[in-house]
């Protein structure tokens, strides 16, 4: 009899019909030869602390670093785990072959191996590795089942990382809770949660640290067209004005047109993080959110499998392409155009190098029935990247003029669409951003002739410079998969993700995680870290603890262990090493203890005010003066920025400006000798016009 072990009895349910074991057990599927059973996650650990040593269930900085000297796995202590796993170990003392139907990926080769071992299973075992779970994939699977050994490295891989992240977590979060954490509360400490716990920490302190400076910048008007000095930022307002003089008494002339052609490629297809990433920025939907979504759409045999990081396919999928875009219900119009012809193959797309164990996430050609509302907007984001790789690249026209005024330089340039391409799949109709960034793209200039001349309007505009912004999840994602390197060119982001931290199926647990333990919090997209975690992240003295780089090095020892590059044994024995510094140094620290209920307390009072109130708790003391006599001073006397309706109206040395400026808010209403002493309702008169 072969036994069959799948993640979840819905996907046993699918094997169970296709093979033909059609009878109903206890536990499992019966017939034509096979039994299939299922687990329903993890069903093994690694055993806690005192398991290995009673005396490791005190907590204290005198039993550390806990190092057993082998790791060993238990069952969870769970009714439904105990059952069911009963019933797996029963059919594998009786099995002639046991076929592994797990999640094909390292964290489902974990957990389908521990349960094998913890079964006792000594029959040979086949790996069952498929991309999708319609009735063709799962056939193809089976008729070309490999070895169990292929794929050793991969558990290697996932084991060491099980390892590694008890070894620190284990240690290093008793290290801290009894160094510093009053004895009130756990201080969670993570090989992946730290470090991204510490790049929301240092992007705060970084914004709420910044002070703005103002900059000037000449511009002139010139046939309805807005020209920009090519000499770039004045730091002072007599430098700015000295050039504004030197140009008012003298025309505009023309000095070249530029016209250049070029092409846009169309976007590359989603990785997990690339659709985490454009799901938050389009729906807002949580990392986890996105995550169990795409899940289910896997298991509804509508995409493949999800916890991918390449955007590419392999070139065994290209003779596939027709057939999937044939089966997209409801593309039809998108669709035809591609049918027409031989689909093309290109490099940007299918490329074997770049594929490892998955391709990249695409729709299966299954037609999309039953789905919830958000299915269905992850689903049609997927299906429209998968039809528009396919599509001829967008052209276009970016035409440069640049002029002069009194050897003054100007400059303006202009992008006009020739042949929208693929951009024709996206439906922007319903999307903000994309409607924007349209505006940009048909900047279409008037036709300008070199050599020309006439009048302008010169105008010297106050800005200021503008602190980094706030991490949201779809930021954060990117620069988890990029070691803390925020990039957006797609091929040097391809080379940092070998230093990702984390996994792309991992991080957004690791970011729910950070909430559930209180050291972050979401204001409207943004995120902040809580007084714990600003004052654990500033506790932490050691940089392999909380560095995204450092942390992106052990990821990528990680993936060479995978590909037989790295010894598992010099992993764990140098993560061992780090670990026994780590616990010398934080046990001769005399640092301060960490707020644990105080900042929960907190959390709770700034979540009643208005969502615009800064939070008080966040600001260093100097600061929060300063920003609480702001406060007090617009509540007084509410003058409502006239830009973005949310702000209201400060005083600077040169200009009015607005309290939103942190969030992009441009609005600035410059001195000029008749609004800086007008009353408050004077000025409400002047901010409604």
């Amino acid at each position: 009899m072969k036994v069959c072990i799948a993640e979840k009895p819905s996907v046993a349910r699918e094997i169970a019909t296709i093979l033909g074991a059609n009878a109903r057990r206890d536990g499992y599927f019966e017939g034509n030869g096979y039994q299939v059973t299922w687990t329903f996650g993890h069903f093994c650990t690694l055993k806690e602390p005192h398991e290995y040593a009673p005396q490791w269930k005190r907590w204290s900085l005198d039993l550390l670093p806990m190092i057993p000297p082998r790791f060993g796995i238990k069952l969870l202590e769970n009714d439904g785990v105990v059952k069911q796993f009963a019933v797996i170990e029963k059919l594998m003392a009786e099995a002639d072959e046991v076929i592994n139907c797990g999640d094909a990926g390292q964290e489902g080769e974990l957990i389908q191996r521990w349960v094998m071992q913890k079964a006792n299973c000594k029959c040979p075992v086949k790996r069952l590795w498929i991309s999708s779970l319609t009735e063709e994939s799962i056939r193809e699977g089976f008729q070309k089942l490999r070895e169990q050994s292929e794929f050793d490295k991969l558990y290697e891989a996932g084991l060491s990382r099980a390892i590694g992240d008890w070894l620190l977590g284990m240690n290093a979060t008793r290290l801290y809770t009894v160094k510093y954490g009053q004895n009130k509360s756990v201080l969670s400490i993570g090989r992946v949660q730290t470090p991204t716990l510490a790049l929301i920490v240092n992007r705060q302190l970084e914004i709420e640290n910044f002070v703005p400076e103002p900059y000037w910048e000449l511009k002139t008007i010139y046939r309805e067209t807005t020209f920009s000095a090519t000499k770039g930022r004045f730091s002072t307002q007599e430098e700015g004005e000295k050039f504004l003089e030197e140009i008012k008494q003298a025309d505009f002339e023309v000095t070249d047109v530029t016209t250049k052609k070029g092409e846009e490629l169309p976007p590359r297809l989603f990785d997990l993080t690339a659709l985490q990433v454009e799901c938050n920025k389009k729906f807002a939907f949580s990392a986890e959110d996105t995550l169990k979504t795409i899940q289910t759409l896997y298991e509804k045999k509508l995409t493949t499998y999800p916890r991918v990081d390449t955007t590419y396919l392999s070139d065994d999928m290209y003779p596939k392409v027709p057939a999937i875009l044939r089966g997209l219900a409801g593309y039809e119009e998108l669709v035809k155009p591609l049918l027409t012809d031989k689909i093309k193959k290109s490099k940007k797309v299918f490329d074997n190098s770049k594929v490892t164990d998955h391709h990249a996430i695409i729709p299966t050609g299954v037609r999309a029935n039953n789905v919830s509302d958000n299915e269905r907007k992850v689903y049609d984001l997927i299906t429209r990247r998968f039809i528009a790789v396919f599509y001829p690249n967008c052209k276009i026209s970016t035409t440069t003029v640049l002029g002069e005024v009194n050897k003054v330089e100007f400059k303006v340039t202009g992008k006009q669409i020739l042949d929208p391409g693929w951009r024709v799949v996206f439906d922007k109709s319903n999307n903000q951003d994309d409607d924007e960034a349209d505006k940009e793209d048909d900047n279409i200039l008037p036709a300008f002739e070199k050599g020309e001349t006439g009048p302008h309007e010169p105008a010297l505009n106050e800005k200021w410079t503008q602190p980094p912004k706030f991490y949201t999840e779809a930021t954060l994602l990117r620069a988890m998969e990029t070691a803390g390197k925020l990039v957006d060119n797609d091929e040097l982001r391809d080379a940092l993700k070998e230093n990702g931290i984390g996994r792309p199926s991992t991080r957004a647990a690791v970011i729910e995680t950070l909430f559930k333990r209180n050291y972050i919090r979401k204001e409207r997209k943004n995120l902040l870290a809580t007084q714990t975690g600003v004052e654990l992240i500033g506790t932490i003295k050691e940089e392999l603890l909380k560095s995204a780089e450092l942390t992106g090095l052990w990821e990528k020892k990680l993936r060479q262990i995978e590909r037989s590059e790295y010894d598992p044994r010099q992993f764990i024995d140098e993560l061992k090493d780090m670990l026994t510094q780590i616990v010398a140094n934080v046990k001769s620290d005399w640092g301060s203890r960490i707020t644990i209920e105080e900042a929960v307390k907190e959390e709770v009072k700034e979540a009643k005010p208005k969502k615009k109130s800064p939070p008080k708790e966040k600001k260093p003391k100097a600061e929060k003066k300063t920003v609480e006599a702001k406060i007090e001073k617009v509540e007084a006397a509410p003058l409502i920025c006239p830009l973005c309706k949310k702000g209201t109206i400060l005083k600077g040395k040169s200009a009015y400006g607005c309290s939103e400026w942190k969030s992009g808010c441009t609005f600035r209403l410059n001195f000029d000798g008749t609004v800086e002493n007008l009353s408050d309702e004077e000025l409400r008169g002047v901010l409604n016009k």
